[in-house]
């Protein structure tokens, strides 16, 4: 299991925190030193709690369970949604609706909903509809696919959630915390890292730290469903 190198973190600027008069003094332990009133993060940290996070994620994934994938953040969600769908992860990266985890019961049904409409649609022998009810009914899917197509599949709750923003996403955190989940995020000097299970101290508002981070914490639960895989198959084959 590989994590981004010293220079690669610089690189990508993951050391920039907050001004300083935003700051969480709870994120102490995480901060280097101030420059022109701007903290900057300490890496060696960070590749720490980036290695632990990755470690823990790539057993999740490894066990079969799910990972959702949070960012709503404009400059997080392309980069997000790409790595959720490449281990096919969950993810949200639109709107996080309240309930969306503690009352996931109705989430399902507006997801069934979604998928009733699209069997609807399909169904060219459905003549009884006209042309503006066609029209009506394909922009309410659209509309529940940008909210919940990142979810569509997920049919139970998730294991652990990863978050880009902790301070953004604090209703997704909210809930994760209430409903037990394992909770992973990017956490920048304005937030408190000890609301999390596994902080990763970085700079959550630039989209190449942004995409660093992610591509790292990816890659571990690609491995961990790799393992999987090859464990399977040796089973199969004893």
């Amino acid at each position: 299991m590989s994590t981004p190198t010293y220079k690669e973190l610089l690189d990508a600027g993951v050391h920039y925190g907050h001004m300083k008069r935003k700051w969480n003094p709870k994120m102490l332990p995480y901060i280097f030193m101030e420059r022109k009133g701007i903290h900057i993060i300490d890496l060696n940290r960070t590749s720490e709690c980036l290695t632990d996070a990755a470690s823990a994620m790539k057993q999740i994934a490894k066990s079969g369970r799910k990972i959702l994938f949070v960012a709503t953040k404009k400059q997080a969600r392309e980069i997000v949604s790409a790595a959720a769908r490449s281990v096919n992860m969950p993810f949200v990266t639109e709107r996080w609706l309240g309930g969306m985890m503690t009352n996931f019961s109705t989430i399902r049904r507006s997801v069934k909903k979604m998928n009733n409409i699209d069997q609807m649609l399909a169904d060219n022998s459905l003549s009884s509809i006209t042309k503006k009810e066609r029209l009506t009914l394909q922009r309410e899917r659209n509309k529940l696919e940008k909210v919940l197509g990142g979810i569509a599949n997920l049919n139970r709750l998730p294991s652990a959630i990863f978050m880009v923003d902790i301070h953004h996403e604090h209703i997704a955190l909210a809930e994760s915390k209430k409903l037990g989940l394992k909770t992973f995020a990017m956490v920048d000097t304005n937030s408190d890292p000890n609301l999390v299970d596994f902080p990763i101290p970085a700079n959550d508002d630039a989209s190449k730290s942004i995409e660093v981070i992610t591509k790292a914490v990816t890659a571990a639960i690609k491995e961990g469903l790799e393992e999987r895989a090859k464990s399977k198959e040796e089973t199969a084959k004893a």
